[in-house]
């Protein structure tokens, strides 16, 4: 896999963004961990093979600057420098590209990567596992 690197946008301030090649379905894909996105993404070429879910009721998200109507929603099964994660993306056409121009498949979100204890370490352009757990922990 690629090693990540780090995106951290336009103006100070701005939360850091790792991009990194994860593994979806046994094909890697080119992943922006945000923490300033809310909910994650997977673009509908690559949900297509997971298997999706049709939505009672289409929403809209504002992404990148663009409006995006989501149809549906699909669980992804993903495989991140040796851990397994899942969590539910919503399909769109098309979430963008990176600052180089490389194409983004899936955009890992804030609420999984809490769910998963995932964090962003943008000094050293890496996502940092240290509070990684497969246990689910309830309060």
């Amino acid at each position: 896999m690629t090693g990540p690197a780090v995106d951290a946008g336009v103006g100070e301030g701005r939360m850091g963004r790792i991009r990194s090649e994860i593994l979806v379905g046994n094909r890697k894909r080119w992943t922006l961990f945000d923490l300033g996105a809310r909910h994650s993404y997977i673009v509908s070429a690559a949900a297509a093979a997971l298997g999706v879910q049709d939505l009672p009721v289409q929403r809209t998200t504002t992404l990148g600057g663009k409006m995006h109507t989501v149809r549906q929603v699909c669980l992804v099964f993903a495989e991140v420098d040796g851990h397994p994660l899942d969590f539910e993306a919503n399909v769109i056409d098309e979430i963008g590209r990176d600052r180089d121009g490389q194409r983004i498949e899936v955009l890992l979100g804030a609420l999984a990567m809490q769910a998963w204890g995932v964090k962003l370490d943008p000094q050293n352009e890496r996502v940092d596992w240290s509070h990684f757990s497969t246990d689910l922990v309830e309060f």
